[in-house]
């Protein structure tokens, strides 16, 4: 089990690792080494998260999701496949971790008194530029 927050934990036989070959700069070890990572975890069919980090989870990945429901990272920063694999793990366990967050209902609130006059003000001001420009004044 992976330890992500103090409530949720994922198995590690949710997540498949693929591994290919790394695009860039590394010369022969590029051409020769499959060092990248493709990290692929199923959300949708995943029995660790919760319903609703799920859903935040869907949302924050974006383009890294398929049709599906799964969710793919893909990392080649470092040289070795080991580094890769911890890089690409935790990059989910990061994107998880911010999916089970709840966002902060909005409370509705309403303009003080002090806040309606300066708009009203201001829009008094414009009003009076605005007429100064023309060529029969509005304002005499």
């Amino acid at each position: 089990m992976i330890r992500v927050t103090a409530k949720i934990s994922i198995d590690e036989r949710e997540i498949a690792e693929n591994f290919v070959r790394a695009s860039g700069p590394g010369g022969q070890n590029v051409n020769k080494l499959s060092t990248a990572v493709q990290l692929r975890f199923d959300v949708r069919h995943s029995r660790s998260l919760p319903d609703d980090v799920a859903a935040r989870l869907e949302r924050l990945a974006g383009s890294r999701l398929t049709r599906e429901g799964t969710l793919v990272i893909t990392a080649q920063r470092h040289r070795t496949q080991a580094r890769n694999r911890q890089d690409a793990l935790d990059r989910l366990i990061e994107l998880i971790r911010r999916a089970a967050i709840p966002p902060v209902k909005r409370r509705p609130t309403r303009p003080t008194a002090a806040a309606r006059e300066r708009r009203i003000e201001g829009k008094k001001h414009r009003g009076m530029v605005k007429g100064l420009r023309r060529t029969k004044p509005l304002f005499d």
